[in-house]
């Protein structure tokens, strides 16, 4: 028989801090996608530059991203680096590791990106003066990026979801990490992980629906 007894009035009181802890997930998640999209144009410029040892180094960075465990990336940011004497924070290992997952998805997706876009383009700006550089800043990069906008999203959402990896490195200030200390404090697992559930699916999809919004916005024509 099932005998569990509900007790949300304990959880419900717990949802200001539980909230706090969304507000530094939402902070890792859009750091690791600032960082992620950096490098991930950089790794995607690796590639064009003709370079043997750049495009080695990005297709390298591209399949470990993609072909590992997110959480095996972390665990190598803060247990793999402690070796090499480099201490990185629980928060550092976590934003890190996404960064470097996000990095490889979305070199990936540039790549498919880029496919789409048709090599007149950039021989068109080379006609007008341009450098190889300038061409792909003005005139690719632009086309690339609105092509490539709805798989962003997708990642973002995935970062956010990523950051629940962080307690297995004892991060314990995001929505995870709270949600973990409150359980183990109450043993209430199922109220405390199911409204942690819900704010990770709010978030999500606030997330999706405002790039939604503004893709409409931005990419009409």
């Amino acid at each position: 028989m099932f005998h569990y007894t509900f007790h949300w009035n304990q959880a419900l009181k717990a949802l200001p801090q539980m909230l706090d802890g969304a507000l530094v997930t939402l902070q890792i998640a859009l750091l690791s996608m600032a960082i992620g999209l950096a490098v991930a144009i950089a790794l995607t410029l690796f590639r064009l530059s003709g370079s043997r040892i750049l495009g080695a180094l990005a297709t390298a960075w591209i399949e470990v991203a993609r072909n590992t465990p997110a959480l095996f990336q972390i665990y190598m940011a803060h247990f793999g680096l402690g070796n090499f004497g480099i201490h990185l924070s629980p928060f550092t290992s976590l934003l890190v590791g996404i960064a470097f997952n996000n990095a490889g998805y979305l070199a990936e997706n540039f790549r498919g990106a880029l496919k789409a876009i048709p090599d007149t383009q950039a021989r068109a700006g080379r006609s007008l003066g341009m450098t190889s550089l300038q061409a792909f800043r003005l005139i690719v990069m632009p086309q690339m990026l609105r092509v490539a906008f709805l798989p962003v999203t997708n990642q973002m959402v995935w970062a956010i979801l990523m950051t629940s990896l962080g307690v297995t490195v004892g991060m314990n200030t995001d929505l995870a990490g709270i949600t973990q200390e409150l359980n183990a404090r109450s043993f209430r697992t199922f109220e405390f992980f199911a409204i942690a559930a819900v704010i990770y699916y709010v978030i999500a999809k606030a997330v999706t629906l405002a790039a939604r919004a503004f893709a409409s916005r931005m990419f009409r024509y």
